[in-house]
């Protein structure tokens, strides 16, 4: 059993027992784990109050390899996020990119993935209210992309062909991607207006400036990246953060219109 130190953010809590809970861990250097944190209930710990959902810290872990419960021999706290906690929709959009983290993320090294996590959780944290919404559909596309699951977005995902925005783009959930004109099928696929599909290429992007979305165009790109993310992970079960996030709105209607379907 060997004590590793790595980076790592609390994805949930369990009670354990009458003094100590359970708690999964994203974390830098082994993926996402789980560990007892023995004592974290009573009044004194030494995890204080560092163990709760967002947080992020230095875990110091018992760990090993063929064990899927290990223990948690300290949790020094870095943030607690509380801003994420202070306003509902940073926190529902937070909370949505934990619980995929949580459900999908695999229980191996995947750095990008857990930096994916943590960049999204501060852009949320300190975006302007007006694009927290963007932030957070941003966070669950990328987080999608390192763990394999990119979207086809610049080229055909059938042929290849290079995407040519007039007059719209099909798009398909269940293919992974955009279509060409040629390839695109007749029945089913998303259609997305030119303006649509440029605000769905910047939100893959983390290098482009966030599209502002009004309060209609920002339901129908969270419906878009639920729909994508419940079809290619099927197995993950009941998504319920993702369900009350994608259910409700986050920005007032007054907001500058752009263009989604």
């Amino acid at each position: 059993m060997a004590l590793v130190t790595t980076p790592a953010v609390v994805l949930r809590t369990y009670r354990y027992s009458e003094t100590s809970k359970v708690v999964r861990l994203a974390t830098r250097d082994l993926g996402v784990q789980s560990a007892i944190a023995k004592g974290a209930l009573r009044p004194k710990s030494r995890f204080g109050a560092g163990l709760e959902l967002l947080s992020e810290g230095t875990a110091q872990l018992y760990f090993r390899e063929t064990r899927e419960l290990h223990t948690l021999a300290a949790f020094d706290l870095v943030d607690l996020r509380r801003q994420l906690a202070a306003d509902v929709g940073r926190f529902a959009g937070a909370a949505a990119l934990a619980e995929v983290m949580l459900k999908m993320a695999p229980p191996a090294p995947l750095p990008a993935a857990y930096d994916t996590l943590t960049g999204a959780l501060e852009l949320l944290g300190w975006v302007a209210p007006e694009a927290v919404e963007a932030a957070a559909i941003r966070g669950l596309w990328i987080l999608l992309a390192v763990l394999g699951f990119e979207p086809s977005l610049q080229v055909c995902v059938r042929d290849g062909a290079p995407i040519q925005p007039d007059g719209g783009v099909a798009f398909s959930v269940a293919e992974g991607g955009a279509f060409c004109a040629r390839c695109a099928p007749r029945e089913r696929p998303t259609r997305l207006p030119p303006e649509a599909y440029a605000d769905l290429v910047a939100l893959n992007d983390p290098r482009a400036d966030l599209p502002q979305l009004d309060a209609p165009h920002a339901a129908a790109h969270r419906r878009l990246v639920a729909r994508f993310l419940r079809h290619h992970f099927g197995e993950a079960g009941v998504l319920s953060a993702l369900d009350f996030w994608e259910r409700h709105p986050w920005v007032s209607p007054a907001r500058v219109p752009s263009a989604a379907s």
